[in-house]
Parts: C-alpha cells; sequence; structure tokens
C-alpha cells in the first residue's frame, strides 16, 4: 500500500513538474516573441488630409464631392476643418450687443451643426471604407483698438487658428466658447440687478416732478441695459477689453478637451493676417509664442503652406518637449500637416500635397484619433504624387540587432547608447535615385547630425550618449525632394 502511494506521489509530481516545465516554455515563448519582432511593425502607414473646406463655410467643393475627389487620389481618411462661425461685429457703448454692425459669412453654425453632421453620417454611410472625421477651424478671440470714426479700426488677433477634431455632437459645436457663437442666457444677477432698478423706477414714478423724470428715463436705461445682456454671447471674454493674454485660447482648448475632442495650433507664423477689409483692417501678427503659452492642446502645424522656423532645432518647439521631459508639462504637443484647402490649384497647392501619415495598428476613427493623441504619425509635404515617405524612424538599443524598435510617440528604458534607424525614400509617383535630400537627426533641440544622399537613403546611427536617470528625445526632418518632419521619440537612461 505504502508503495502504491509513493507511485502515485511520483506520478503526480512528474506531472505537476511537466506542466510547469511548459507553462515556463509558453511565457518564454510569449516574451521572446515580443522581443525578436520590432514594434513598428505592427503598425501601417495611413495616409491622411486635414484642414480642409467645403461649401459649409469658403470652400469650393460640398462635403461628398471633396471626399470623392480624395478618393481618387487614394485617401481613406479625411478631416473636414470648417470654420465654426465666421463673424464680425462691433457695437457702440452703452449698449454693444444691440447698437452694432454685424458681419457673418457661411460657416458650420450658421447653417446647422445637426445639418453638417447629418451630411458627414450620409457620406460615411455611403463611403462605409473612408474614416471622414467632422471637426472646425476656429478663432476663439478678438480684440478691437482703433475708432470706427477715426478710420483706424482694427480687428486684433482675428487669423488665431486652431482646429477642432472629433466632435461629433451638435451641441459641441454650438457652445464652443468662441465670440457671437450663440446666445447665452441671462446671468442671474442680471435678473436681480433689473429687478431692483426696476422697483427704485416705479417707486420713482409714484412722486412727482423731476422724481417721475428720472424714474421713467431709469427705466427705460434699465431696459436697454436688460435687453444688451439677454443678447450677450457664451464666450466669457469681449472684444472690446483689450487684449487678454492667453486665457480665451486656453479656455477654448480645455473646453475641447472636455468634450473628447483634440486640438492643434495652425499656421502659427503665417505672415498673412495683416490687411484691409472694407472699412476696417484686419491684425493678426506671427504666433509661435503661443505653443508654450497655452498646455493641453494636442499639437500644432509643423508642414503647411507658408513660412514655419517653430521646427527649427532649439526653437519653441523644442522648448516645450523638453519642458515634457523635466516633468513641466502634462503631454508633449505632436507635429501635423494642414493644408488650407478651399480649392484645386488655389495658391498654387492640389489635394494631397499637405499629408500627414499616420501608423495604425487598425483602420478605424478610434484608431486614427488615438494615432494623433499619442503622436504616431509624420508630416509630409510635396507634390502629388510625388510625395516623400518615410520608411522608418525607430530607436532600439544598440545590440541585438533584433533588440525591439520603437518609434514616434512612443517612450521606453534604455541603458546607454541608443540606436536611430532612418530610411526615407520616394514613395508613391517619384523617381527613386534622383535628387539630393537632408536628414537632420535632432536631439533635445540640438542637431547631432546630418545626412545627405541620394534616395533612398537608409541611416542607421548609434548615439554615444549616456545620462543615467535622465529623459531625451529624438526626432528627426528631411528637405530636399519635399520634405518631412517626424514626432519625437523619448528615451529614459536607467540610473
Amino acid at each position: 500500500m505504502n508503495t502504491l502511494c509513493k507511485q502515485t506521489n511520483a506520478a503526480l509530481f512528474l506531472q505537476s513538474a511537466h506542466i510547469m516545465i511548459f507553462l515556463l516554455l509558453l511565457t518564454l515563448l510569449v516574451a521572446m516573441s515580443g522581443f525578436f519582432v520590432p514594434q513598428a511593425m505592427a503598425y501601417e502607414q495611413v495616409p491622411a488630409l486635414m484642414d480642409l473646406r467645403t461649401t459649409f463655410s469658403d470652400g469650393a467643393y460640398d462635403p461628398e464631392t471633396l471626399v470623392q475627389m480624395a478618393i481618387n487620389k487614394g485617401f481613406k481618411v479625411i478631416f473636414l476643418n470648417d470654420h465654426d462661425r465666421v463673424v464680425m461685429e462691433y457695437g457702440l457703448p452703452p449698449f454693444r450687443n444691440i447698437i452694432k454692425k454685424k458681419e457673418e459669412r457661411n460657416s458650420i453654425n450658421k447653417s446647422g451643426a445637426d445639418a453638417y453632421l447629418r451630411t458627414i453620417a450620409d457620406i460615411r454611410k455611403k463611403y462605409p471604407d473612408v474614416i471622414l472625421i467632422p471637426g472646425t477651424e476656429s478663432a476663439p478671440f478678438y480684440y478691437w483698438t482703433g475708432n470706427p470714426f477715426a478710420g483706424n479700426l482694427t480687428a486684433n488677433d482675428h487669423e488665431r487658428r486652431i482646429l477642432t477634431m472629433g466632435l461629433e455632437k451638435p451641441e459641441d459645436f454650438e457652445t464652443l466658447p468662441i465670440l457671437h457663437n450663440g446666445l447665452s442666457g441671462t446671468p442671474l444677477r442680471a435678473i436681480l440687478a433689473f429687478i431692483l432698478s426696476f422697483l427704485i423706477s416705479i417707486y420713482f414714478l409714484f412722486n412727482k416732478g423731476w422724481w417721475r423724470i428720472s424714474g421713467t428715463v431709469l427705466i427705460m436705461l434699465n431696459a436697454g441695459f436688460f435687453i444688451n445682456t439677454v443678447f450677450a454671447r457664451p464666450s466669457a471674454f469681449n472684444a472690446y477689453n483689450g487684449k487678454q493674454g492667453m486665457a480665451p485660447y486656453q479656455n477654448f482648448i480645455d473646453d475641447v478637451a472636455k468634450k473628447g475632442g483634440l486640438t492643434f495650433w495652425n499656421y502659427p507664423e503665417t505672415r498673412s493676417g495683416v490687411r484691409r477689409l472694407g472699412p476696417i483692417q484686419v491684425k493678426t501678427l506671427p504666433y509661435p509664442e503661443v505653443l508654450l503659452e497655452t498646455r493641453n492642446y494636442t499639437g500644432f502645424a509643423a508642414i503647411y503652406g507658408d513660412t514655419i522656423t517653430l521646427t527649427e532645432p532649439g526653437n519653441l518647439w523644442d522648448v516645450t518637449l523638453q519642458e515634457y521631459c523635466q516633468g513641466f508639462r502634462e503631454r508633449p504637443p505632436w507635429g501635423i500637416a494642414t493644408a488650407d484647402y478651399h480649392v484645386e490649384g488655389g495658391s498654387g497647392q492640389k489635394l494631397g500635397d499637405f499629408q500627414t501619415i499616420l501608423w495604425l495598428s487598425e483602420k478605424s476613427m478610434q484608431s486614427v484619433l488615438a494615432a494623433l493623441k499619442n503622436g504616431k504619425m509624420y508630416a509630409c509635404q510635396g507634390k502629388f504624387p510625388k510625395i516623400p515617405k518615410l520608411d522608418e524612424f525607430s530607436i532600439s538599443a544598440p545590440k541585438p540587432d533584433t533588440a525591439p524598435r520603437m518609434m514616434s510617440g512612443d517612450e521606453f528604458l534604455l541603458q546607454r547608447n541608443p540606436r536611430i534607424r532612418i530610411t526615407v525614400s520616394g514613395g508613391a509617383g517619384r523617381t527613386e535615385g534622383k535628387g539630393t535630400v537632408q536628414v537632420r537627426l535632432i536631439r533635445s533641440g540640438t542637431l547631432i547630425q546630418t545626412f545627405k544622399g541620394i534616395l533612398p537613403l537608409a541611416i542607421d546611427y548609434t548615439d554615444p550618449l549616456e545620462k543615467p536617470g535622465e529623459k531625451v528625445y529624438y526626432r528627426m526632418d528631411m528637405t530636399g525632394y519635399g520634405s518631412i518632419v517626424s514626432n519625437p521619440i523619448f528615451v529614459e537612461f536607467e540610473k
């Protein structure tokens, strides 16, 4: 009997050992599979078009026509960024909301946000393979200087633009905190003040002589002020108190974030913002400082059809990224390419000249928005279809060759000496072997290497940097045959 028990126990022990060895081997296999397969291999490059206008604002094409044009050029991810509201008005004191001159142009909210979103929903049903994402181009604030009677009335900062993406409800558009975006309703304090003044006016009316005349004038003024308050707008700011810093814009960014949307500063260095507009002047100087002075926006236009220096090594983009590395900023801002597209051939540009290439694990709207939020993309520009392509920008440990490769938006720990791989090519429509390009490798705002060559160009560079306990980032750009701006990869060195 004892012998039988011993044999049974030995068999159970042997079986348990086999199970443990199998589980251990399985765990090692899973770990090794993640180790040997480069992370970037799980993603597919998908080009996206952003910053497109339709007939809902000042574009030349209705939304479906524009989507068809994009499909014919091979695009399946499309962002519509029509103006949410285009209004300029100037009111005379003390009743600025009543006695005023107002000019309004076509926009989402003028046509109706519900109609805008219904149109997009219909297009989505008709073209189920296309990821169509609604958004806006917003100018949250401007302020007046000068005098209409002196001929120097000027609307300042009217073209400080922010793109929103991913808003899906009519009320999301209708309640954006921008000037002139619908009625706000009458504040309780205004109602109480009106009631008190009204009662005082009634008391005066029951008296004789100048008291009665004063009561009549007072009740008329009270009515005017009350109506003026009723017609106030939802923004907490107004255009008559001068420059108000970043508060109106930060308020807008925070509001969009609460609604689940993304925000990108657009054209921060545009030179086209000063001109006469009928009897007034509009004046918007370049505003690159907004990248540093606002927080928690998703990103900015790193490539667009105008001058830009923000992406130069050590400029304001690098300052914000270093603030993130040092813990002074909650999130890093990402770079995209924006088109300001209104009509084919406008300003010599065509649909597809400006592209944001997304790294997607799956083709869905959720995956697209996640890529934008997490920096899984790069910006590029060319003459469609001759668009440069960033086939790889990755960082790994120097050895072995099979070490996992991190890509834009990633953060990881490393002991020393990051190995950077960059491969650029002509992409679709480009003849390889022609044209010299220049690739710059930038580490934490410092240009560390410049590479020149003919497309396709492959770069394999190991940085000798060793900074235990510090966090740095790497990014790259390319010029010479189109242009590319990557998003950063963050590396923290082990202590």
